[in-house]
């Protein structure tokens, strides 16, 4: 195996200087032109501005390690793309339309303690990592959630009731949700894990009213840990 060519093929110490002041620069350009987007994080991010920051990503790699690729049109490029991004923000800004056909609107997943009911294929948060969300908050059940908001740049808004107010709810801590089953063997209040639905349960196999699934786990009604 050409090893020599594997690692360098025909680099030169001058082009690996070439390379580092490349790559340098335009990382302040990319860095710079971030800056002036206005973001502090990915989790800020929008679908249309998460397009801008790969579209600058895309432009600004060539010219850090092709000889060939000049810097300057790829200035322009980013320059481009950021006039974009301040011209149609303020267009946003201008047109309610506009803007939800560009970012989406904020959707509701949890609405009084119950999951809402979507098309799982255009579901942009699948229920596993919805749950991770959720108990990253703190949140143990659904009992404890008022409504939950997923937002257009991907971050989660949760609202909670009142400490008196919390109900019982659908579990969502790992050892206490995958204990589901098909099939009631003591009476009780029970949550489908499908859609958090609750209904009082006898023994034997059941259905839910809501979403016509079978599987069930015991609600649990416990207060949220401060």
């Amino acid at each position: 195996m050409d090893w020599e060519r594997i690692f360098l093929h025909e680099v030169d110490g001058h082009f690996a200087l070439e390379v580092v002041f490349r790559t340098a620069f335009m990382f302040i350009v990319v860095m710079a032109v971030l800056r002036l987007s206005g973001k502090r994080g990915v989790r800020q991010l929008s679908v249309f501005e998460l397009a801008i920051i790969l579209s600058l990503g895309s432009a600004a790699g060539d010219p850090m390690f092709y000889d060939d690729v000049a810097i300057v049109p790829t200035v322009l490029v980013c320059a481009t793309a950021i006039g974009l991004y301040r011209l149609i923000t303020w267009l946003m800004t201008k047109n309610e339309r506009f803007e939800r056909l560009l970012e989406g609107q904020p959707v509701y997943i949890v609405e009084d303690s119950i999951l809402i009911i979507k098309d799982e294929a255009k579901d942009s948060l699948s229920k596993d990592e919805f749950f991770a969300e959720l108990r990253d908050k703190g949140v143990e059940h659904l009992g404890q959630v008022r409504a939950a908001i997923l937002e257009t740049n991907g971050s989660m808004s949760v609202f909670f009731y009142p400490e008196d107010e919390v109900k019982y709810g659908l579990p969502i801590l790992p050892h206490a949700y995958r204990k589901h089953s098909d099939l009631i063997k003591q009476a009780g209040l029970y949550a489908c894990i499908y859609c958090g639905t609750l209904q009082q349960l006898p023994p034997g196999r059941h259905r839910c009213s809501r979403c016509n699934r079978h599987d069930w786990v015991l609600a649990i009604n416990t207060r949220r840990v401060s």
